[in-house]
């Protein structure tokens, strides 16, 4: 499928949900979301995670995991969350970087900005900035973060490769890369990978583990390890894909 194909259709899909979501309605990434319990996206955050944040944040949500607990954050980082969607773990790093940290959510789709710029402002936080980009061609600086996380989005991304060569040029030397995503366990039948909605819908473009490992490496990252947590049906291909934590670190 055509690049530029893949991203006007993120972002119509995703526009729409942000758009939902201040309407008062609900948000579903995975490929069965006329259930009532998403199976890649629900119950990834703790209550006490999420009882202080404005409702369409958690109400926005996305992710199949939360990168936030993957990996100590320290007082005074700098953070970056490649596509942040509403907000939700943009506003749970910036707790935990304090006022002498920051973190950037880093959006494609410009009704998830605006929505993320609403809770940013609910939540009453400073220390945040949303930005409006590419995640294969960030708008930051070489070494200027010092944690990279993602929640579900690598996955959409029609260049992964790019984006975790992007993710790698803005980490300072040994910083460190958290990641919630979607892989693949065993074949992907063709039709699959060509489903323009199961793509967008966190299915079709996802990697499988020992791709995902190998273009880590490829980008220049160590200690590269991938754990899987939920393993869900989908498609009539039970057990062939996977929600995953993925951690690596770039040398110092």
């Amino acid at each position: 499928m055509d690049t530029r194909e893949i991203q006007q259709a993120v972002q119509q899909k995703y526009g729409e949900i942000a758009t939902a979501v201040k309407s008062g309605g609900g948000a579903c990434c995975g490929p069965s979301c006329c259930s009532t319990e998403d199976p890649i996206t629900g119950n990834l955050y703790k209550a006490d995670q999420t009882s202080t944040l404005p409702q369409q944040a958690v109400d926005a949500s996305l992710g199949c995991g939360n990168p936030t607990a993957l990996i100590e954050l320290h007082e005074g980082e700098t953070v970056l969350d490649l596509g942040s969607g509403g907000g939700i773990d943009v506003l749970l790093s910036a707790r935990r970087v304090g006022s002498t940290g920051k973190v950037y959510g880093l959006d494609m789709t410009d009704e998830m900005l605006e929505l993320a710029r609403e809770n940013q402002r609910r939540a009453g936080v400073d220390n945040v900035e949303f930005l409006k980009g590419d995640i294969q061609a960030i708008p930051l600086p070489t070494g200027s973060v010092d944690v990279v996380i993602s929640n579900c989005v690598i996955n959409l991304a029609p260049d992964k490769s790019q984006v975790l060569a992007e993710a790698f040029r803005v980490l300072k030397p040994g910083g460190r890369l958290a990641v919630s995503d979607v892989i693949v366990r065993g074949e992907v039948p063709p039709a699959v990978r060509r489903d323009m909605e199961l793509w967008v819908g966190c299915i079709g473009g996802a990697l499988a583990e020992a791709d995902y490992t190998a273009k880590l490496a490829e980008a220049g990252f160590e200690d590269v390890g991938v754990e899987t947590w939920r393993v869900y049906d989908a498609l009539e291909a039970e057990g062939s894909f996977a929600s995953a934590f993925i951690r690596a670190r770039k040398p110092r």
